[in-house]
């Protein structure tokens, strides 16, 4: 256990206790500290170890002041038996200040009954912005050497947050907020300075700098917590240029040294400003018309350049290849989309079986040839994996037969299609009467066949503006207009019925290939197949040889069309 005996505080000899002395926190403590003899080094306790020092904001007297604790702890050694006591002197750097705190003990133990070090602390009330050096030791010192410890500590000034709230701070105005505002006095070119006063000031020095000139007024508080000083033109010859206000305040503690308060306004006055606020006003309103006028032009231009009128109703003739029936399905979606939302005659053998039926497939294809040569009809090509695998049949590949073909009445109407098309499509006048697509994300540019590697492939339903525009056999972008059709966009086109029953279609159809990798082989008829399935009539009729000569082109980037290739196939099972 440790026995206290007395605590001894006192001044240094020779120095006087100012107000702003540090001094200790609990008021029954006195002042004094004796003098105590050395002893031989041997017999000395060994010194104590500085746990921490703490700056915090405590109410004493009903006022804020800023207090030390400083924390030390006795080492647990046998010297522990020799401490009488412990000393702290404590010395203000900027100022003839110091005090003494003695403390008198005895231990018979090592640690504390919880078996922790012996831990002592004090509080001082110590000023803001000032050094501090503290020295602790244990009594009675050795008269060789010594086992103090020092600690020098500065107290933050009144500009830190937590001091501000210090009652030698507040005196010092360091919460005043004094919310400068300045403006010129209506139908006159005085002005008037407010702001708001502070709790430890009564008085205050107002100026004004304006053009070099300076002008200032002394003015009381008297118990208001805001004021307003005014500054009248005949004084201080005020113009409109930059001004600067600068506000004094003489606080209790710093008196004729406090800090100013500086802002810096714009102020603009002109006598004739009735006149000046009326042309101005006249001038928004020209300005206004001027716009609404531009706006409504461009808003003119604008409608005439985005829409437009189709004038006649266009011919579309479809080139598939009946891959699956999923597929089957989406073409025939899209045949709807074009015919009924775009106003587009559709071509295409599903569409048109009892004519077909009555000429005959090659009879019925030659005929549509005939026409869309001699107009300006569209023939639109399918590309999917069915039409680049019929083509390379065509080019000596393995044949192909898929099982749609089989059920289908019409047959294959792929093959015959393209043997009819291909010598008319690389005559280089009839290139803008071809349209080449796919479907994006069921079919991919892969399956375009090389014929049409020459022209641009579109990609279906983003791309489907630009195929209409091709199909309407008109032109997007034109000299001071930009022609749109609304609806037709890749994100907007399922917002329709017919759209949505397309979008749909794709969708399930791109689902299944993802569940049936394989889906194209499965689909695909071997030759023993073939022998067992009725083909159709069309088919049959066409086992005789068909003949004809297939030119297709291979660009060279060099040269251009570098050479010209004669296949004959003949058409058999």
């Amino acid at each position: 256990m440790v026995y206290f005996y007395f605590l001894f505080l006192c001044l240094t000899a020779g120095l006087t206790a100012l107000p702003s002395s540090p001094r200790i926190l609990d008021k029954h403590l006195v002042y004094n500290c004796s003098e105590m003899n050395n002893v031989p080094r041997s017999h000395a306790p060994t010194g104590p170890l500085w746990d921490s020092e703490q700056i915090e904001i405590r109410k004493d007297n009903q006022e804020h002041v800023a207090v030390v604790k400083m924390t030390w702890k006795m080492k647990a050694d046998a010297s522990i038996y020799k401490i009488l006591g412990s000393k702290i002197t404590i010395v203000g750097k900027s100022a003839n200040q110091s005090l003494c705190v003695q403390f008198s003990y005895s231990f018979n133990d090592l640690l504390t009954p919880e078996y922790k070090m012996w831990i002592f602390s004090l509080d001082v009330v110590v000023e803001p912005s000032h050094t501090y050096t503290m020295t602790l030791f244990n009594l009675p010192e050795p008269d060789t050497g010594h086992y103090r410890v020092t600690k020098q500590l500065t107290i933050p000034g009144c500009e830190n947050k937590k001091m501000q709230e210090a009652q030698l701070c507040r005196e010092n105005g360091s919460l005043w907020d004094p919310s400068i505002s300045a403006v010129f006095v209506d139908k006159s070119s005085s002005v008037l300075v407010a702001f708001h006063t502070a709790q430890y000031s009564e008085r205050y020095r107002v100026s004004i700098q304006n053009d070099g000139v300076s002008c200032s007024n002394t003015i009381y508080k008297e118990n208001r917590t805001s004021v307003n000083v005014t500054f009248e033109d005949g004084s201080c010859q005020l113009s409109h240029c930059k001004m600067l206000v600068e506000i004094q305040p003489f606080f209790v503690r710093c008196k004729n040294d406090c800090g100013i308060a500086r802002k810096t306004f714009h102020l603009y006055y002109n006598p004739s400003q009735p006149i000046m606020q009326i042309c101005i006003g006249l001038l928004l309103v020209i300005i206004c018309c001027f716009l609404y006028l531009l706006w409504r032009t461009s808003r003119k231009g604008l409608t005439s350049s985005k829409f437009f009128q189709v004038q006649e109703r266009r011919r579309v003739f479809i080139i598939y290849s009946l891959d699956h029936p999923l597929y089957k399905n989406v073409v025939l979606k899209f045949c709807a989309f074009l015919a009924t939302k775009c106003g587009t005659s559709v071509v295409m053998d599903l569409l048109d079986s009892i004519r077909l039926g009555e000429l005959g497939s090659i009879q019925w294809l030659d005929w549509h040839k005939e026409q869309i040569e001699s107009s300006s009809d569209k023939i639109l090509v399918l590309c999917s994996r069915g039409v680049q695998a019929k083509w390379r049949a065509m080019c000596g590949d393995k044949q192909v037969l898929l099982k749609e073909d089989a059920r289908s009445p019409m047959g294959d109407m792929l093959t015959p299609s393209l043997m009819l098309m291909v010598p008319h499509f690389i005559r280089s006048q009839s290139f803008e009467k071809y349209i080449v697509v796919y479907f994006d994300g069921i079919c991919s540019e892969e399956d375009v066949p090389s014929p049409f590697n020459i022209m641009v492939r579109y990609k279906l339903m983003e791309q489907f503006e630009e195929v209409f525009f091709r199909i309407l056999n008109t032109e997007k972008h034109e000299p001071g207009r930009v022609k749109q059709i609304t609806g037709h966009f890749e994100d907007k086109y399922h917002q329709c019925p017919l759209g949505k029953a397309l979008h749909d279609a794709i969708q399930a159809f791109h689902a299944y290939q993802l569940e049936h990798p394989q889906w194209f082989e499965e689909e695909l008829l071997e030759s023993s197949d073939l022998e067992d399935e009725e083909a159709t009539d069309d088919v049959k009729e066409n086992k005789k040889a068909f003949t004809n000569h297939l030119i297709y082109c291979v660009r060279d980037s060099a040269q251009g069309v570098s050479h010209m290739e004669t296949t004959q196939i003949g058409l058999n099972n």
